[in-house]
C-alpha cells in the first residue's frame, strides 16, 4: 500500500468523508497525528441528540493500552460505543456490559464468560467445523458470488445464534438488524445521511428522525426476540448462553428483562462483526498478497495462527471505542479535564511504527504482534476473542483447502468511522471436479438423495 501525503489540517475524524477517503489517505493522516498527541475533534451538531463539544483523539499505541488500563480514570460510563451520547430512550436498547464499569461489569462478565472458557470452546469446534464445511459446500453450489452475504457474515451469526439458542429461521433477520445498528452512519442502512453547510457537517431534522427510528426499531425488535427466548428459558433452561443470564443471581438480583435484551443486542452484533470482517479483510488480503498466500498454504498449521492475528491488526474491524474521563489526569504529557471524551483508535494503534515494524506490510510471520484489534488491555478486553481466533481458523482451513485459488474483487466499503466492514465482495473460484461431478448426478451435500 502506498503512503499519501497527509493534510491534517484539513482532516475531521468527524467527518464522514473522512472515512470515505482511501486507506493509503488514511493511513496517512493518522501516522501524522501520531507525531502530535491527543487532538480535539468537535461532533457535528444533530438535533434530538444531548450536543457534546467533541473529542480527544487517541492515535498512539502506548497511549491506547495505557487509558484501556485505567477505568476508574477512563470510564466505559454512560457510552463507550458512540461519539455522542444518546438519548435516554435509546439507552434502554444499547446500554450494556460494553457501557458498564466494575463492580457490575465484571458480575456480568463473568456469568457471560462461562460460555467461553476453554473447555466450552473445545466442544463448540466441532460444530463451528460442520458448520464451515456445509457453508463451503453450499458456496460451491453457488459459484462465484458475494463473499460477505454467502460466507463471511454467516458463519458467526450462526454460531453465535445457536450459543444464545436462536433458531435457524431467523438467522436471516439478525444479519439484517445488526447491519443497521453498527451501518448507522451508513446512507444505505438507514435512509440518511450528513449535509454540508459552508463546509461543516450537519444532519437536519427529518434525516435525524429517520436514523434514530431505523436504528431503534432494530434494537426494539432483537429486544423482542429476547424477550420471547428468555421467558422459554427461564421456564425451562437448557443451558445455552440465554439460559445462563436469565436465571444468574447477581447478589440477589437478576437481571431485568431490558437488561437482558440490551445484553443479548451485544452479544449478536458483537460476536458477529469482528469475525465477519476478519473474514472478508483476510481473503481480500490473500488476494492482494498473493506470496503471504503461497507462505500460509505451505505450512497451513504452523502460520494460521500468525496469519489469523495479522488480518485483525491490518484490518482492524473495530476502529475505536470511547472513554469518559472522571477526572482531571495527565498521560504522555497531555492534561484531560473531567467530563472530558477520548476515542481509542485501534485501528491507529495498531499501525504505530514505533511498535510494528513496516506497520503498512501484511506479514502473517509477523512476531511478536501486540496488536490491539481486540480491545486494549484491561476489563474490557474482548471476551469472545478466542472464539473469533477460532472461527477464522476453522473457515480459512476449510475455504482454503477446497478452493485454494479463490480470490476477493473489489470491496464495497463501509461508510464508518466506527467499524472497518465490507457490505459486499465478490469471490471468484475454480468448482473442483468431483464437486461438479457429485452436484451432476444429485448427491452432493445438501441433496435429497
Amino acid at each position: 500500500m502506498g503512503t499519501a501525503a497527509a493534510d491534517t489540517a484539513t482532516t475531521d475524524l468527524s467527518d464522514l468523508r473522512f472515512w470515505a477517503r482511501p486507506l493509503d489517505e488514511r493511513a496517512a493522516v493518522f501516522a501524522d497525528l501520531r507525531t502530535r498527541g491527543p487532538r480535539f475533534f468537535e461532533l457535528p451538531k444533530m438535533p434530538f441528540l444531548p450536543q457534546s463539544p467533541g473529542y480527544w483523539a487517541i492515535v498512539r499505541h502506548s497511549d491506547v493500552a495505557e487509558i484501556s488500563r485505567l477505568p476508574e480514570v477512563f470510564s466505559s460510563e454512560p457510552s463507550a460505543t458512540a461519539p455522542a451520547d444518546m438519548p435516554n430512550w435509546m439507552n434502554k436498547y444499547f446500554n450494556s456490559m460494553i457501557d458498564m464499569d466494575d463492580p457490575r461489569h465484571a458480575k456480568i462478565r463473568r456469568i457471560v464468560s462461562r460460555a467461553f472458557t476453554p473447555k466450552m470452546l473445545a466442544k463448540a469446534e466441532d460444530d463451528i467445523a460442520a458448520r464451515a464445511t456445509r457453508i463451503v459446500d453450499e458456496l460451491i453450489r453457488t459459484g462465484p458470488c458475494d463473499f460477505v452475504d454467502q460466507v463471511a457474515s454467516r458463519l458467526p451469526t450462526e454460531v453465535i445464534c445457536d450459543m444464545l439458542g436462536i433458531p435457524a429461521r431467523h438467522h436471516r433477520r439478525v444479519i439484517e438488524l445488526t447491519n443497521i445498528i453498527v451501518g448507522y452512519s451508513d446512507p444505505e442502512y438507514v435512509g440518511a445521511g450528513l449535509e454540508y453547510v459552508d463546509g461543516r457537517a450537519k444532519m437536519g431534522r427529518l434525516a435525524t428522525v429517520r436514523l434514530l427510528g431505523t436504528v431503534s426499531r432494530a434494537g426494539w425488535e432483537l429486544h423482542r426476540l429476547a424477550a420471547r427466548i428468555g421467558r422459554q428459558r427461564r421456564a425451562n433452561p437448557t443451558g445455552d448462553l440465554t439460559s445462563l443470564l436469565v436465571n444468574a443471581n447477581l447478589d440477589g438480583e437478576r437481571l431485568s428483562p431490558r437488561e437482558f435484551g440490551a445484553f443479548f443486542l451485544l452479544l449478536v452484533v458483537a460476536g458477529n462483526e469482528t469475525t465477519r470482517n476478519a473474514l472478508a479483510h483476510g481473503l481480500k488480503l490473500l488476494t492482494d498478497h498473493p506470496d503471504q498466500r503461497e507462505l500460509l498454504l505451505a505450512d497451513f498449521d504452523a502460520r494460521i495462527g500468525g496469519a489469523v492475528e495479522e488480518i485483525v491488526r491490518y484490518s482492524s474491524p473495530v476502529i475505536f471505542m470511547r472513554r469518559n474521563v472522571t477526572r482531571d489526569h495527565e498521560l504522555a504529557g497531555h492534561r484531560f479535564r473531567k467530563g472530558d471524551k477520548v476515542q481509542l483508535f485501534y485501528w491507529a494503534a495498531n499501525r504505530d511504527e514505533t511498535v510494528f515494524s513496516d506497520p503498512e506490510t501484511f506479514d502473517i510471520t509477523r512476531s511478536p504482534n501486540p496488536h490491539i484489534g481486540f480491545g486494549g488491555p484491561g476489563p474490557h478486553f474482548c471476551l469472545g476473542a478466542n472464539l473469533a481466533r477460532r472461527e477464522i481458523t476453522v473457515m480459512f482451513r476449510e475455504l482454503l483447502t477446497r478452493l485454494p485459488d479463490i480470490t476477493a474483487g473489489e470491496p464495497d466499503r463501509l461508510l464508518s468511522g466506527f467499524i472497518n466492514g465490507y457490505k459486499r465482495l465478490p469471490c471468484t473460484f475454480t468448482v473442483p471436479a468431483d464437486a461438479r461431478s457429485r452436484t451432476s448426478t444429485g448427491t452432493g451435500p445438501g441433496s435429497d438423495a
